[in-house]
This record gives C-alpha cells, sequence and structure tokens, in this order.
C-alpha cells in the first residue's frame, strides 16, 4: 500500500512542482515547438497560436516516470527491466528527434530509419531477453477464449507490438492534452488487469501508476492552451511503455481495444499515405482520403474546436478501456 501511495504523490507532485521551473527554463532556451504546415510554406491557422510553446516536457514527465520506478518497483523482475530499457531508450529517441527539430527550426527531426533502427534494437532486446528469462509471456489472451501458448512467434509480436504502439501514441500527441489523457485511461484499464494477474498483481501496477500520475501532473500544464508539450521524448517513450506493458502481460490483441484511439491514429496515416501513392500512381495526381492525418486533425478540419476533439477522443478512449476489461474478464472465465 505504501508503495502504490509514493508511486502515485512522487510523479504527481513531482509534476507540480518541477512543471514551472521547467516551463520557463525551456522557454528560456526557446526550445518552441515547430508547428506542421497545412501547405507548404503556410502555417496550420487552428495552430499558429502554438508557435514558442516550449516543448520537450516529456523530460519532466519520463524522467519522473523512471524516478518513481527505481524507488517502487521490484527491480530484479526481468518484466520490469524491460519496461524500463524500453522506457529509458525510446525516450532518449524521443529527445534527439525533439532537439533536432528544434535547433533546425523544422518539424523534421531524426530521420525515419534512425527512429525504426533504434526502436528495433530495443524491442528485439526486450523480446529475446523475456523469451529466454521469462517463458509465460507466450502465453497471449485470447477474448473469449483464453490462454494460447505462442512459441517463438512471441518474439516477432513483441517487436511489432513495441514499436507499433510507440509510434502510435507519438502521431496522436498532435492536440493539448489528447495523447496525455487517453494514455491515462489505458494505463488505469491495464493496471486493473495486472492486479487481476497473480504473477504481475506485485509486479506491473507499480510501474503502471507512475505512468497515470507523471500523466495527470503533466496534464495540468498541457490541457488547451497548453504551456508545454510532451514532444516526442514523451509520447514516444510513453507509447514503448504501454507497448511493454502488453508484451509483458500478455495482453497484445486486448492492446488492440484498449489503445483503440492510438491504433485509429496511425491506421489513418498508414490509410492517407497510401492513399495518395495510389491516387498519384493511378490519376496522375496524388489524392487525400482524410482532410488531414492523423485523425484528430481530420475532426479539426470539419469544423471542431480542438477541445471538442480532445474530449471527444478521451471519451471513445474510456469507452474502449473498459470494452477492454470486459474482454479481459471473458478470458478468466473461460
Amino acid at each position: 500500500m505504501i508503495l502504490a501511495i509514493l508511486a502515485v504523490v512522487i510523479p504527481f507532485v513531482g509534476s507540480l512542482l518541477i512543471g514551472p521551473r521547467l516551463i520557463a527554463m525551456l522557454r528560456a532556451m526557446k526550445a518552441g515547438q515547430p508547428i506542421r504546415e497545412a501547405r507548404k510554406g503556410v502555417l496550420a491557422p487552428e495552430h499558429s497560436s502554438k508557435v514558442g510553446t516550449p516543448t520537450m516536457g516529456g523530460l519532466m514527465l519520463i524522467g519522473l516516470v523512471l524516478l518513481t520506478a527505481l524507488l517502487v518497483c521490484d527491480l530484479s523482475d526481468p518484466r520490469i527491466q524491460c519496461c524500463l530499457i524500453v522506457t529509458a531508450i525510446t525516450a532518449f529517441l524521443g529527445f534527439l528527434d525533439d532537439y533536432a527539430k528544434i535547433t533546425k527550426k523544422s518539424t523534421d527531426g531524426v530521420s525515419g530509419w534512425f527512429k525504426i533502427a533504434l526502436q528495433f534494437l530495443a524491442a528485439i532486446g526486450c523480446a529475446v531477453y523475456l523469451y529466454m528469462v521469462c517463458p509465460q509471456v507466450c502465453n497471449i489472451l485470447v477474448p473469449f477464449y483464453g490462454t494460447v501458448d505462442i512459441g517463438w512467434c512471441f518474439i516477432p509480436l513483441a517487436i511489432l507490438v513495441i514499436i507499433g504502439t510507440s509510434n502510435a501514441v507519438n502521431l496522436t500527441d498532435g492536440l493539448d492534452g489528447l495523447a496525455s489523457g487517453c494514455m491515462i485511461l489505458s494505463a488505469l484499464s491495464f493496471i486493473i488487469i495486472t492486479s487481476h494477474m497473480p504473477e504481475l498483481i506485485s509486479v506491473m501496477p507499480t510501474f503502471l501508476w507512475p505512468i497515470v500520475a507523471a500523466c495527470a501532473g503533466f496534464l495540468w500544464f498541457n490541457c488547451n492552451p497548453a504551456r508545454v508539450f510532451m514532444g516526442d521524448t514523451g509520447s514516444l517513450a510513453l507509447g514503448g511503455a504501454l507497448g511493454t506493458v502488453a508484451v509483458c502481460s500478455g495482453t497484445e490483441l486486448l492492446l488492440v481495444i484498449i489503445g483503440g484511439v492510438f491504433v485509429a491514429e496511425a491506421l489513418s496515416v498508414m490509410i492517407q499515405v497510401g492513399w495518395f501513392k495510389f491516387t498519384r500512381i493511378k490519376f496522375g495526381e496524388g489524392r487525400r482520403f482524410f482532410r488531414m492525418a492523423p485523425i484528430h486533425h481530420h475532426f479539426e478540419k470539419g469544423g471542431l474546436s480542438e477541445t471538442q476533439v480532445c474530449i471527444r477522443f478521451w471519451i471513445v478512449a474510456g469507452i474502449l478501456a473498459f470494452v477492454g476489461m470486459v474482454l479481459f474478464f471473458s478470458c478468466l472465465v473461460h
């Protein structure tokens, strides 16, 4: 109980105390977030007011998550080790990306290939290590059926889940409070789920509570109008952490439901890019499937305010988290 309280109090109170000082420091360093262009040379009008808003708030968010986890988690457990390592590596990758964007004053950070390569190294290291020392992770939960031992197929699945979730949360981080709010709901559902797994009840919730608390503390400064953005430092790491939790708990399939908002954001980008390339070949000019991708911008372009889109996405994330928990308990019945 004491560890659970500390897991919440340290990151939340820490965020409230550190936040104003970090924001002031980032402003002094002119670490402003470059804003995506609606078309070449023209800033998206809905987000022009965000120019100069400090980014890299993920330094505080992830720093508090890692610090708290080191204090309250069982560091001898291989699943906690993997969660911490993947979170740290993806946070470092995000920092490099944010730093490149700030110094170049552009939305183009490090190369896509470099991102994938570093994420792949973290994911494959985690997958192989878990497969060797923690074979129970090969048992994945299948809704309405139960657990299925997938053997060595766990390794490619784990790599896909960790990389995919890291990038999906990164794509979701485009509106004030959107990614952090959805992450709180997803992490809370995984706290409930892992609390009903005897082998994880004393392990995984103590890693997830700091994520919930740190995101809540960060949301205090990130709600619209945001005083700071988490940047890739935060979003890539939060996604990496969530994906690793799913891999460690055998809930990869449930993650698709619980993290449905993140999945939709990633799919919208894939559909947009694929459709644009297909129509360019077929018709000689590229056409867009959505008004703008990721999909939260599609609804913005449809006339909804940033706050309306954000809150409605939170509602959907909450519903999907509930559905995911229902599906989990269906596995227990079977």
